[in-house]
C-alpha cells in the first residue's frame, strides 16, 4: 500500500510560477492543507504506523508538508530524490506567460497538460517516468510518500499503466492523498476532518 501526498499550497502556486526543482515557502492555506491531509491520513490509514515508511522529496515545501505529518503520526522520515518534482530547467521558477514572452513560439500547440515537455533543457517525459519505476521497484511495504503535482501524475500513472495523455490530465489535489494499492488508486478526500478553508491567499 502506497499513500501519495501532494506538498500544500505554495507562494508560487498562488502566482502560477512552475516550482520544478526550485522552491517557495507553503502559504497559510498550505499549512492548512497539511495539517488537514495528516489528519485524513491517520483517519484512514490501517497500517501499525510503525510497519509505515515515509519518503520525502528533499525539496523544502515536500519537507514542510512532512513536518505537519509527523505531528501527527510518529513516521520515521527519509528523503529520495527520486520523489522530486519534473525540472523543466531553465523555465523553472517561471509562469507561462513569462515563457512565452522570453521563448516565442515554443508553447505553440501545447495546452496546460503537456507544455512542461517542451523546455529545451528540462527533465525528459522518459526520464521522469523512469525515477518513478525505480522509486516504485523498491517499495516493499506499507509507504507514505510526499511529492508533487506533475510528478505525483507520472508516479500514478506509471503504477496505473496509463498513457502518457492519461497522466498528465490526472489532477492533483493539495487537500486529499492518493491510496495505490493492486495496480490501481483512489483519491481519499472525505472526513469527519474539518477541511481547510477555501480563501485565496
Amino acid at each position: 500500500m502506497i499513500y501519495l501526498l501532494r506538498h500544500g499550497e505554495t507562494v508560487w502556486n498562488t502566482l502560477g510560477r512552475f516550482q520544478g526543482q526550485q522552491d517557495s515557502p507553503l502559504t497559510g492555506r498550505g499549512l492548512e492543507q497539511a495539517d488537514f491531509v495528516a489528519r485524513l491520513l491517520l483517519e484512514e490509514m490501517t497500517d501499525d504506523p510503525h510497519t509505515v515508511e515515509l519518503h520525502v522529496s528533499p525539496l523544502g515545501r515536500t519537507r514542510e508538508t512532512a513536518e505537519r505529518v509527523q505531528r501527527v503520526l510518529p513516521l520515521a522520515r527519509r528523503e529520495d530524490a527520486r520523489l522530486m518534482e519534473v525540472s523543466v530547467g531553465s523555465w523553472d521558477g517561471l509562469t507561462m506567460f513569462e515563457i512565452d514572452n522570453e521563448f516565442p513560439g515554443v508553447l505553440d500547440g501545447s495546452d496546460a497538460f503537456d507544455w512542461y515537455f517542451r523546455s529545451p533543457d528540462g527533465e525528459s517525459f522518459d526520464a521522469a517516468c523512469a525515477r518513478a519505476k525505480s522509486w516504485l521497484a523498491d517499495i516493499e511495504g506499507p509507504t507514505v510518500a510526499i511529492s508533487h503535482g506533475l510528478f505525483g501524475r507520472l508516479l500514478r500513472g506509471v503504477y496505473a499503466g496509463l498513457s502518457r495523455r492519461e497522466m498528465l490530465e490526472l489532477p492533483v489535489p493539495q487537500d486529499g492523498f492518493y491510496r495505490l494499492c493492486g495496480g490501481t488508486f483512489s483519491l481519499v478526500s472525505g472526513s469527519s476532518v474539518r477541511a481547510p478553508s477555501l480563501q485565496t491567499q
